[in-house]
């Protein structure tokens, strides 16, 4: 049976309201209805005694059944927003978090001062957020985006095209684990957020995260650092000289991750933290540019 669109909307947020709160459960809704209906939450708000489709109200009972599993908003929206890009995004990569901002600003800050048409590789990918923000951001950078999962690799291209960015950025197959591929080149700056939840957090992980993202995408090793270690280590021959590398890491990991790239040869440039006031990011560089 048809419905207006308000009667669409109230149902789906009682419905939803059963495992969220009231104010997050009518955050759901409407992003839910506005997908479905192809509208804009103005256009919803004024056109809200107007009928919906019987399309748009089975694909709202679908969505909100996907929701009552516990299934992630972005993975049933199919997209989300990260540094002022909606992104596709699908349960082969993780969803972009606000957390994720503070490398990118950190990679972004230093890019915008290397010489002109600058290398980056984003390293661990995944849906490419952190590589399409920088090439967003800075216009002459060109940007490969890298990771082992050729299915993140698909969403990436997606991403990559979507944000009309095909000139600029490209994708490469590569493990992080393993010495960076001769094929590659060198880079004036490699970012990257690697897999970091240890093996013991693995097992606490909120069921939102643990039966919906990647795990391949999430796990770090035993101590979370398996990837620090290598990349710091591999991706020597991938920087040019006095090139940066550019890590996001777990909360309470920030000492262990500058302690790796010390060891490495690194000088530590910056540390930074994200919205929630939590240590979040490093930046170092290594060698000496030459002149």
């Amino acid at each position: 049976m048809v419905k207006k669109y308000s009667e669409v909307f109230v149902e789906a947020s009682r419905a939803i309201a059963a495992t969220e709160d009231a104010q997050t459960a009518n955050l759901y809704a409407k992003n839910l209805l506005c997908k479905e209906s192809g509208l804009t939450y103005e256009n919803l708000l004024a056109q809200r005694d107007m009928y919906a489709s019987q399309e748009v109200c089975d694909a709202m009972d679908r969505a909100v059944r996907r929701i009552q599993r516990g299934e992630p908003l972005a993975y049933v929206l199919g997209e989300w927003d990260f540094y002022g890009m909606t992104l596709t995004v699908d349960r082969n990569v993780l969803i972009p978090r606000d957390d994720t901002c503070a490398v990118a600003s950190l990679a972004i800050n230093q890019a915008l001062f290397l010489d002109a048409a600058p290398r980056i590789l984003d390293l661990c990918t995944g849906s490419g957020c952190i590589g399409l923000a920088v090439a967003n951001r800075v216009t002459d950078a060109r940007v490969t985006l890298a990771d082992y999962s050729r299915e993140a690799l698909a969403v990436a291209r997606t991403n990559i095209k979507n944000q009309k960015l095909t000139a600029r950025v490209s994708c490469v197959h590569v493990n992080a684990l393993e010495p960076a591929p001769a094929f590659l080149g060198t880079f004036d700056l490699i970012v990257s957020n690697p897999p970091y939840v240890t093996t013991e957090e693995m097992a606490q992980l909120d069921d939102s995260v643990k039966d919906y993202e990647p795990h391949m995408a999430l796990h770090g090793g035993d101590d979370g650092l398996e990837f620090y270690r290598a990349i710091a280590e591999n991706y020597k021959t991938a920087l040019k000289p006095g090139g940066y590398l550019c890590f996001e890491f777990g909360m309470g990991q920030g000492d262990d991750v500058c302690a790796i790239l010390e060891k490495n040869e690194y000088r530590i440039l910056d540390r930074t933290k994200d919205y929630n006031g939590v240590e979040r990011a490093v930046i170092a560089q290594y060698g000496r540019k030459e002149v």
